[in-house]
């Protein structure tokens, strides 16, 4: 694997914030709070769509008010498709940012700006402007986990799904590529595709601390069970996969597999939805523990659990945490973007079925 970056942009030290301990609800309070959050969206003609990592609570309140619950790339699709003139993002920063660079004429809040990702964090825009700068004879693709401003220095802008198709297009092409920021997921693109690429040294703090040996253990008590991986998971636990893939890859994994159980390793936010459609089948998270762990994660996005039902009613009061983009900044970055969607267009490749 070429891993490489240069000496100005080592791979930077990512401060993981603690899971926010949002009080707990009683029922009447929760359906107090929902009422109210409803009548707010309605009033201020505001859509909610909602990662598949998000607390059950907002995935729920998305599909119960006619919003959208799914991957990044298909929340902005939604919001670019809806009627709404406010799109209530409930994520990280890069997918309020991707919905914004999509529909620059719509209000974008987001329940907590702070909510980042470390890949976004792990991939600051002056320093990998200088790594492409350093590497002018490569084409720049960049997954959709990475700000604005890094989206607009690339060429293409991929989700998990169809980051394999395009850069395989690329390599027949005799194409070198630049891929930032995921290493794990890099890799895994690099071997199934044989393409020449240079990888910059970032990864998810949720996805690196899945742990080979301890899923060895956990198949053995299980070994009916299939296992079921993203791919921005590191190659030994990629390589224990029956399926590898994105978010609404995995979740069609386990509604048409004829397995009983399911061990997961991604984020544990996506079992509302797993559980959802596919209401008989269990599902064991894959562990974080064993050699060398830290669990500063333990499965679930630090910066996702910033979302609650709480803020994102303080949101829809106070309308303080809206996603800004300097519109030139926002024309730059909506290239790639579209170079994406016009290449899923022409081979069909599904934006709901497929996308990261």
């Amino acid at each position: 694997m070429s891993i490489r970056t240069p000496e100005q942009a080592s791979r930077p030290a990512i401060e993981v914030p603690p899971h926010p301990q949002w009080p707990a609800l009683s029922t009447p309070e929760r359906t107090a709070l929902t009422d109210r959050i409803k009548a707010l969206l309605e009033a201020q003609d505001a859509v909610l769509v909602a990662h598949y990592y998000t607390d059950a609570d907002l995935q729920e309140l998305a599909e119960e008010t006619g919003g959208c619950v799914s991957d990044s790339l298909e929340m902005a699709r939604f919001g670019a498709a809806s009627s709404a003139q406010t799109l209530v993002v409930c994520g990280v920063r890069f997918m309020g940012e991707t919905a914004k660079i999509l529909n620059p004429e719509k209000r974008i809040l987001m329940p907590d700006l702070r909510a980042t990702c470390s890949l976004d964090e792990g991939c600051p825009a002056d320093a990998f402007g200088a790594f492409c700068d350093d590497h002018p004879d490569h084409t720049v693709v960049v997954y959709a986990n990475t700000s604005a401003a890094v989206k607009a220095r690339s060429d293409w802008v991929v989700t998990s799904s169809i980051a394999l198709p395009v850069v395989a297009h690329l390599a027949e092409q005799g194409r070198k590529i630049l891929w930032a920021p995921d290493k794990h997921l890099g890799h895994y693109v690099q071997r199934m595709t044989g393409a020449d690429m240079l990888l910059w040294d970032g990864a998810c703090v949720v996805h690196e601390e899945f742990k080979s040996f301890a899923l060895e253990r956990l198949r053995k008590l299980h070994p009916e069970a299939a296992v079921l991986v993203h791919p921005e998971s590191p190659d030994e636990v990629v390589d224990q996969a029956d399926v590898v893939g994105s978010t609404t890859q995995l979740i069609k994994a386990v509604v048409e597999m004829p397995n009983r159980e399911f061990i997961v390793a991604t984020d544990a936010g996506i079992f509302w939805k797993m559980h959802q459609l596919a209401p008989g089948k269990t599902l064991i998270p894959a562990p974080t523990a064993g050699e060398g762990a830290t669990c500063e994660s333990c499965a679930h996005c630090p910066w996702m659990a910033m979302n609650a039902l709480q803020n994102l009613e303080q949101v829809l009061l106070k309308g303080d945490q809206e996603i800004l983009i300097d519109p030139a900044l926002g024309r730059r970055a909506l290239v790639p973007i579209r170079r994406m969607l016009e290449f899923a267009r022409e081979r069909g490749i599904g934006a709901r079925r497929d996308a990261d």
